[in-house]
């Protein structure tokens, strides 16, 4: 199922569903991500504040992935940027 995602509340919401469907204790998943129960709920809760880092690293513990839908006049913005950057990678 696909569903947009504006705000870090709906994100939140999207993933307190997951876990709860999944049967896991806020603290187990938590505890499996590698973060704090508190940031956990910050993010279940949908806070503003919340580091984008750690988000992703619960987000994939769940099996949830996260896409943009960008333009079609922006992909060939988006594949110049995508190059440069795997060229500074591999340098």
């Amino acid at each position: 199922m696909q569903l947009p995602i504006n705000s870090v509340a709906d994100l939140g919401l999207a993933l307190r569903a997951v876990r709860r469907t999944s049967k896991l204790r806020l603290d187990d998943m938590a505890a499996t991500a590698g973060v704090s129960k508190q940031f956990a709920s910050d993010v279940e809760l949908g806070k503003e504040t919340v580091r984008m880092g750690l988000v992703f690293k619960v987000l994939g513990e769940m099996g949830l992935k996260l896409s943009v839908d960008i333009p079609e006049q922006s992909a060939p913005e988006l594949a110049l940027l995508q190059g440069k950057q795997l060229k500074k990678k591999s340098s």
